[in-house]
């Protein structure tokens, strides 16, 4: 039961915040903001942001802990070894740095608590959670966003038996040390169960998207499709998201390249950063690509407006075993701006795409993935019908205000000491479990430029939207574009195959 008076009390401990860039970030500060508009006191403990570049903003440098209030919760942020996203020795010791400075800079500034909840993707975040949750004497539920060490070794990254061996030894004790476990897809709590973790302790809560924010209503950019290499008649084909080794696009390249010369006007685009974007860059350029834009990550802020800018988009995965039972998050957020989408991914993505209208192809195959993009280039009735399909699906199923609701229920069913066991289910609650009445769309914030006297920064504002109207854009064009350009646009900064940069 749960000690004293108020609301409950939330510690949230995370490796990954905004204002960083990335699915996880923005999927757990929409979260809080849910939570903590249902009335829960939140309070979000991570490090000081730098994912991926290790580059740490001016107002956070220097400082050993930053405390921000913003869209009704608390950041609690401690120092980190920052590092960017490659090279597992330099992220080891990040993670490492935060699991120690979490409880020891962390735990007395996010004051008592009744529930901690850890959002992997590493044991360190979990140990750190775990000591926090004993000193506390509250209840500890594990997140589970990615199967590990798994993914590592099938991926190749982890050869020495001794060290998997421990590494599964700790997963399996965080699993068995929480009150209550949270993954995000069907397949990961199969496989957690099948390791001996009883089922009534595992609950899935899929991963969704803020219907507020992607919208098919929202306009086109012109200046963002000019940058990233694409005029009025071309067909903008748009990676966004992480540049990892988990996502193969070379592959993607490849198909740019089969591509290439006999259909110039489409044109491709990747826009991120990630651990295996310098092998991409390299690669393009060594099949001299002059189809295909490389960009850095735009703000949160930006992201609507760039996927509202392409005419396809696209979800690729490894052909691994593993990724069956992955379902990439970025997927809903394409899928809710309606834009005709193309997942190189089986199993449980697959379904949930094909479900929602979109096209899947096998991963890792560019003939495959040519031939998917070349023949919606051709048919904007197509797209116009996927994008309706795919905005209607999301709403019905994937909306986050709905699953953070499903969430908070679960953290009440753990404090009272009656967790249930979650049966397969990928839709939202009943109307009556829904979270507070209406979403926002305000915006986490960093801190401003330059040291501040105090370590406490001011609350930021939230703006609400109005409902989606219209439907998505439709054309008798080649290539769907009949939106006009936003009045005010994002402007990334791009950089070609060649290295030349394009932006402003």
């Amino acid at each position: 039961m749960r000690r004293g008076a108020g609301p409950p009390r939330v510690l949230l401990v995370t490796h990954y915040f905004p204002p960083e860039v990335g699915a996880p970030q923005a999927r757990l500060s929409e979260t809080a903001r849910a939570w903590a508009a249902a009335g829960l006191d939140v309070t979000v403990l991570t490090g000081m942001p730098n994912h991926p570049t290790g580059v740490v903003p001016p107002g956070y440098r220097g400082a050993l802990r930053r405390i921000e209030h913003t869209d009704g919760y608390r950041v609690v942020r401690t120092w980190l070894y920052a590092t960017p996203n490659e090279g597992v020795l330099r992220k080891t010791l990040s993670h490492l740095s935060f699991m120690v400075t979490s409880v020891l800079l962390g735990g007395r500034a996010a004051g008592p608590v009744d529930v901690v909840v850890v959002s992997s993707p590493t044991f360190f975040a979990l140990g750190s959670a775990w000591v926090l949750a004993r000193l506390r004497r509250a209840r500890l539920v594990v997140e589970i966003r990615d199967l590990w060490p798994a993914i590592f070794v099938q991926l190749g990254l982890i050869t020495n038996r001794r060290v998997i061996a421990v590494l599964e030894k700790l997963e399996l004790a965080a699993y068995r040390a929480a009150d209550a476990v949270v993954t995000v897809t069907e397949g990961f709590r199969e496989d957690i169960i099948r390791r001996g973790i009883p089922a009534e302790k595992v609950h899935v809560i899929p991963n969704g998207v803020d219907l507020d924010r992607f919208r098919p209503d929202e306009p086109a950019s012109a200046e963002v499709r000019a940058q990233l290499g694409a005029g009025p008649a071309d067909t903008l084909v748009l990676y966004v998201g992480a540049h990892g080794i988990s996502q193969g696009l070379t592959s993607v390249a490849d198909a740019a390249a089969l591509l290439a010369e006999e259909t110039p006007s489409i044109r491709f685009a990747f826009v991120g950063e990630g651990a295996d974007k310098r092998r991409l860059t390299e690669h393009i350029r060594r099949l001299g690509l002059t189809n295909t834009t490389l960009a850095p990550a735009v703000p949160r802020s930006d992201m609507a407006a760039l996927v509202a800018s392409a005419d396809i988009c696209l979800v690729p995965l490894r052909d691994v075993p593993l990724f069956e039972t992955f379902i990439p998050s970025k997927m809903f957020e394409l899928l809710a701006a309606g834009r005709p989408l193309i997942g190189s991914v089986r199993g449980e993505a697959a379904r949930i795409l094909t479900d929602a209208g979109a096209v899947v192809v096998s991963p890792e195959n560019p003939e495959a993935l040519a031939g998917a993009v070349l023949e919606l280039a051709t048919d904007p009735d197509r797209n116009v019908a996927m994008g309706l399909a795919a905005r209607e699906h999301v709403e019905r199923h994937f909306d986050r205000s709905a699953l953070a609701a499903r969430y908070r229920h679960l953290l009440l069913r753990v404090l009272a000491g009656q967790p249930q066991e979650e049966q397969p289910h990928h839709g939202p609650p009943p109307p009556d479990q829904r979270e507070g009445g209406q979403r926002e769309g305000g915006q986490h914030q960093p801190a401003p430029d330059g040291p501040r006297p105090e370590d406490e920064l001011p609350a930021t504002a939230s703006a609400d939207r109005p409902a989606v109207q219209g439907k998505p854009r439709n054309s008798a064009q080649p290539v769907p574009r009949p939106r006009q350009p936003a009045p005010e646009n994002p402007r990334p900064v791009t950089h070609h195959a060649d290295g030349r940069g394009s932006g402003r």
